[in-house]
């Protein structure tokens, strides 16, 4: 087991985290401000953020265009955004797409000698600096270098991940999060917990990754517990308010672990639910729970890490894996000719290595068949 550990994004939390640091955002003249339609505004984040660069006499401009599941020609326009504003920094305002998306842009910016593909493969000059805000408790993106887009025109979801990408600073204030409704809520929550569990399998994963899964899960695992009592009615805002907290924390430690070990399985097979039938990405990866502790549970080790983590979280195994699922909820029939243009999108996927069991494309199917014919 190593002890091997990096994190170069400074963590901030706390509330009115981002007028409390002001000074951090002095980091050029000019910003581009990254963010989806809408949940930069609903949050309040995007008025404290202009409101900071405003007092500090910086000048910015927004790009807007971030949908879920970014496309790389999206990524690309932003970074021409960028790079002809003159911007000399990026802030990224909300959830995992708008957070992903302002890497892939940063690099753009930094590198607009490339073609859109070129980033997945070219030698890069270092990135815009990004001061990372995340308005959802899920994907932990704001402390880690991960850019997750989409492929233009094939469905198919392609990482972009490089040194230069780590935000400088992320800033956590949970009133941020305090718009999102009991689903988003539920689903970014078990993204993130997915990212606990399987990075803690992960053969990548060390006695410090592993201390921050354990300690990002049992907030989350907790949490989902009782979101699964609270109704969705006109009250569900401030019912969900005790939650915020220990969610965007759970959530950072989350993505904190999978920096330094990754994902494995249940990500890659759920992308395809995500794409084609829209099914929320944490959802989309919690409802392959009980196969992943099934399969991992053939080899000792996996068996063994299984049985640690869920001793942590003070259930059986079979418990935590059965939650997940019916947390998840995902209510998905696919023909055999989905299932298999599924299989063709994404079990070549690197994810499936980062186990200690490694499933191969007939499991992939069975799985597929098991839990959606």
């Amino acid at each position: 087991m190593s002890f091997d550990f990096r994190m170069p994004t400074e963590i901030i939390s706390g509330e009115n985290a981002v007028k409390n640091n002001a000074a951090r955002f002095a980091l050029g003249k000019k910003c581009l401000i990254v963010t989806g339609k809408n949940s930069a505004k609903a949050s309040g984040a995007l008025d404290d953020v202009t409101a900071v660069l405003d007092s500090l006499g910086i000048g910015y401009t927004q790009y807007n265009k971030i949908m879920e599941n970014p496309l790389v020609s999206v990524c690309y326009e932003g970074g021409k955004v960028a790079y002809e504003f003159g911007a000399e920094f990026i802030v990224a305002i909300g959830g995992g797409s708008p957070l992903d998306a302002a890497k892939s842009i940063a690099s753009y910016a930094a590198n607009r000698e490339l073609s859109p593909l070129d980033i997945y493969t070219a030698q890069l000059k270092p990135s815009l600096p990004i001061i990372a805000i995340p308005t959802t408790a899920g994907t932990g993106s704001e402390v880690n270098y991960y850019s997750v887009m989409t492929l233009d025109g094939k469905n198919v979801k392609k990482t972009f991940k490089s040194t230069y990408s780590y935000p400088k600073y992320a800033i956590l204030d949970p009133k941020y999060t305090a718009s999102l409704g009991l689903n988003y809520t539920v689903s970014t929550a078990l993204d993130a917990f997915c990212h606990c569990v399987e990075s803690y399998l992960s053969p990548r994963a060390t006695e410090i990754s592993r201390m921050f899964a354990v300690m990002g899960a049992q907030k989350l695992y907790a949490a989902l517990a009782k979101m699964a009592e609270v109704k969705d009615d006109a009250n569900v805002l401030e019912n969900l308010k005790p939650y915020r907290y220990e969610l965007l924390t759970g959530s950072c430690a989350g993505g904190i672990t999978i920096n330094t070990a990754g994902t494995g399985s249940n990500h890659p097979l759920g992308y395809n639910l995500t794409l084609y039938y829209g099914v929320p990405h944490g959802r989309a990866c919690g409802v392959f729970m009980e196969e992943y502790f099934e399969y991992n549970s053939r080899v000792t080790e996996g068996k063994q890490l299984i049985e640690n983590f869920c001793r942590e979280l003070g259930d059986e195994p079979k418990t935590v894996a059965a939650n997940i699922k019916k947390w998840s909820a995902v209510d998905v029939k696919l023909t055999d000719d989905e299932i298999e243009l599924y299989l063709n999108n994404v079990s070549g996927a690197g994810n499936y290595a980062n186990s200690p069991y490694v499933i191969n494309r007939d499991e992939m199917k069975e799985i597929y068949v098991r839990l959606f014919k």
